[in-house]
């Protein structure tokens, strides 16, 4: 692990739950559009995907049908670490709606994520509305139901990603989850969505320097920023020894106005960390690092 300490895992995030063609020119949302774009990613520098699904009609899903089709493209076209959401979107397969009238990301199609066969899938354990186009959709994740989607993804042999929205998060829900369990606990740390997600943070250096110090032991950390924060946020997380997500998920333009594609986002990001002295990491050194099947320590 030490002789991998200046290579950095640079995850692409493709397509994202909100985001159309009729919202960005250049975000792909079927298989073969996905699958493409991530080969492209991935030859710029790029080492894990975080992919989400989408119907043919361009609305959310988990369909582990779907999930499946895009993550074998992805496979036929580059070596690339496949991470699947669970929590998929605020349209189509994703939302149903309660006797109360409340609308919340069905919990059936979120369980529906881990059939894809990907190396690691989003674990979200939270609860907050999320503030969408479509409205206010719940996103209800008890305890019960984290330690059902955490258990369902280590029986198929899956690594949890674990999204931290703020510290309680990483102090609560991430620290209890993964004590006990065999590290290393890989982790996603998620700000930029306060006008998003609810109790979800601003990028701020001392909201990430906070969420790094309280880590539980035995952490791998990414870190996603939404906004004009990103870059300089992203360089940070760097700077404290973490590893970097970027693509149209998170950001729809590297210069405000002007959409840019996936595969700019990763070459953009690979120029930062090389000017500080830092390597991307390939597909085969991220998965030693995130301690997957198949990595170089094992072969």
């Amino acid at each position: 692990m030490n002789a991998l300490r200046d290579r950095v895992i640079v995850t692409v995030a493709p397509t994202g739950g909100f985001l159309t063609r009729a919202d960005h020119p250049y975000v792909p949302t079927q298989p073969e559009e996905i699958a493409a774009d991530v080969a492209r990613c991935h030859g710029a520098g790029a080492s894990m995907a975080a992919l989400h699904a989408r119907r043919p009609d361009d609305q959310a899903t988990c369909d582990a049908e779907i999930y499946r089709r895009i993550n074998d493209l992805v496979r036929e076209r580059c070596d690339i670490v496949v991470n699947n959401s669970t929590g998929g979107g605020v349209t189509g397969d994703m939302v149903r709606t309660r006797e109360d009238g409340t609308r919340v990301v069905d919990w059936a199609a979120r369980l529906d994520g881990l059939g894809g066969g990907a190396d690691t899938c989003t674990l979200d354990a939270i609860t907050a509305y999320i503030s969408s186009p479509y409205g206010e959709i719940l996103m209800d994740t008890p305890p019960s139901r984290a330690a059902e989607l955490a258990t369902a993804m280590r029986t198929r042999g899956i690594k949890p990603e674990w999204e931290a929205f703020g510290p309680s998060h990483l102090l609560q829900e991430i620290r209890t989850f993964t004590a006990g369990e065999p590290g290393p606990h890989l982790v996603n740390m998620v700000l930029g969505l306060d006008h998003t997600f609810q109790n979800a943070l601003p990028y701020t250096p001392a909201i990430l320097q906070q969420m790094v110090d309280v880590l539980p032991d035995d952490s791998v950390f990414s870190v996603s920023i939404s906004g004009a924060e990103q870059i300089r946020g992203l360089t940070h997380a760097l700077l404290l020894g973490g590893h970097v997500r970027v693509g149209i998920e998170d950001n729809p333009c590297l210069v405000p106005g002007e959409p840019t594609e996936n595969v700019r986002f990763v070459e953009h990001i690979v120029e930062v960390i090389e000017r500080l002295g830092l390597q991307p990491a390939t597909a085969d050194e991220a998965r030693t690092i995130l301690g997957l099947k198949g990595a170089l320590d094992e072969q």
